[in-house]
């Protein structure tokens, strides 16, 4: 039986980065994938949500053009199957790429599903199928999550799309209910509402997108709301049949028409069938609990990505998987979230880092915020006719900065400067010493600090 150093379970971005660092540094690398490399993200979430909704995006800015000053002879129109082709097309291509990366680490791949077996009499960590046994000194568990399926009356007998199936759908529905209206919910809407189709979306909670920052979530919903998609928040569902979607509000109930239900209730970890009772892996809510180092509570075993529950995002994935491979190799390296970037890549973007100004205010953290318009900015104003956004900035009683939020195109690429200030325990005075390029978008978070 060949004895590895590192075998991955789990070839989504938290697995094959770590089979990367961890073969290229000396490592004998195995790594365990059930289905295709890149995991949910590359294959069903991240990218091909992302290809879609630039597609969506280029249409929205084709029918804009006459604010430009450009002239568009016809009405633009759209060919879903070629845009879900071109979706396919990304997703094989960046599939391909991952491929050719681990085989240049010499990482040994194999696709079969493995659980944990036990350990042998040298303390080497046992993982097969029942076809196959193999052996390794330490064991990385990147298994991912799933959609979770509330129980919702009907769902046993509805059809309905999860992510995985909206993805690959050909034909447009007249209408499409959204039931939940978390970043992935509020993404399709985005999409679906491009192309035409009547959207509404049924959110329990007060607002949408969860943690996100609550005013601008609240504008992000404004702006839709024009755009004709219709939010039904604080709001339950309680049935669901062929249809249609019966929902509940202030205890009076009424009914929504939906072609096609999308459900978008959360994800949840996977980690039935691994054997984790074998060696008593213990588990912290629905995941399995880490500690700095990625380590779980057998110390062979480590765990990253959204097996562990904690922060269900493909970058936050990868550098989990980094932290591991580090002390596996026996670089002390601890994973920090205080800096983790949350994004919506809806048409206008909104992201996030750091506190929000909900999360300092439940904890009894005094804070100072300071906002400005995205008009602020030239570049903004040059590049988004007619729209608007917002970047708030918060400082904590040191002056240091500790959350920025934005509402905005391109937020999704401004996120990171201050997540580095926040990562870096940047003060107001030090970052306002940073020199941005002009004219940029992101010359408002340096604009603010001046404000």
């Amino acid at each position: 039986m060949t004895l590895y150093d590192i075998a991955i379970i789990g070839g989504g971005p938290a697995g094959y980065t770590a089979a990367e660092r961890a073969s290229a540094n000396g490592l004998k690398t195995v790594l365990f994938e059930r289905n295709a490399l890149g995991g949910v993200c590359l294959n069903e979430g991240c990218i091909p949500t992302k290809t879609l909704l630039y597609s969506a995006k280029t249409l929205d800015n084709i029918k804009s053009a006459p604010k430009y000053g450009i002239s568009v002879a016809d009405e633009p129109s759209f060919d879903l199957p070629k845009i879900i082709a071109r979706k396919q097309k990304t997703v094989r291509k960046l599939v391909a790429g991952i491929k050719q990366k681990l085989a240049k680490h010499e990482v040994e791949i194999i696709n079969e599903e493995v659980c944990l077996l036990g350990e042998d009499e040298n303390q080497n960590i046992l993982v097969g199928n029942g076809n196959k046994t193999y052996a390794a000194k330490k064991v990385l568990l990147c298994t991912g999550s799933e959609t979770m399926i509330p129980p919702i009356k009907g769902l046993d007998s509805v059809s309905f799309w999860t992510s995985k199936e909206a993805l690959d759908n050909k034909e447009l529905p007249q209408s499409l209910v959204i039931i939940g209206g978390g970043v992935i919910g509020v993404e399709f809407a985005s999409f679906f509402n491009s192309l035409g189709v009547k959207v509404g979306i049924v959110e329990m909670l007060p607002e949408i997108l969860g943690a996100m920052d609550k005013e601008l979530s609240a504008m992000l919903r404004a702006e839709y709301t024009k755009k004709g998609i219709d939010f039904y928040i604080d709001t339950k569902v309680i049935e669901v049949k062929d249809g249609e979607v019966v929902i509940e509000k202030d205890g009076e109930q009424s009914t929504l028409p939906a072609e096609k239900i999308l459900l978008s209730t959360g994800r949840a970890p996977v980690t039935a069938n691994l054997n984790l009772d074998k060696l008593n892996i213990e588990l912290l809510k629905r995941g399995v609990k880490v500690d700095e180092h990625m380590r779980t509570s057998h110390p062979n075993i480590y765990a990253c990505g959204d097996i562990t529950g904690h922060s269900l995002l493909a970058h936050t994935a990868v550098r989990e998987g980094e932290v591991a491979v580090n002390n596996i190799l026996g670089k002390s390296d601890m994973m920090s979230y205080k800096a983790i970037p949350a994004v919506v890549y809806t048409n206008p973007e909104i992201a996030g880092v750091g506190q929000t100004e909900e999360e300092l205010t439940t904890k009894g953290i005094s804070y100072t915020v300071k906002k400005l318009p995205m008009a602020y900015s030239g570049r903004f104003v040059a590049e988004n006719e007619l729209g608007n956004g917002i970047c708030k900035l918060i400082t904590g009683d040191d002056n240091k900065i500790i959350g920025c939020h934005m509402l905005g195109n391109p937020a999704s690429e401004l996120i990171v400067i201050a997540g580095i200030a926040i990562e870096k325990g940047f003060t107001v005075e030090e970052f306002r010493k940073i020199v941005f390029p002009h004219p940029t978008v992101g010359e408002i978070i340096h604009e603010i600090l001046f404000d």
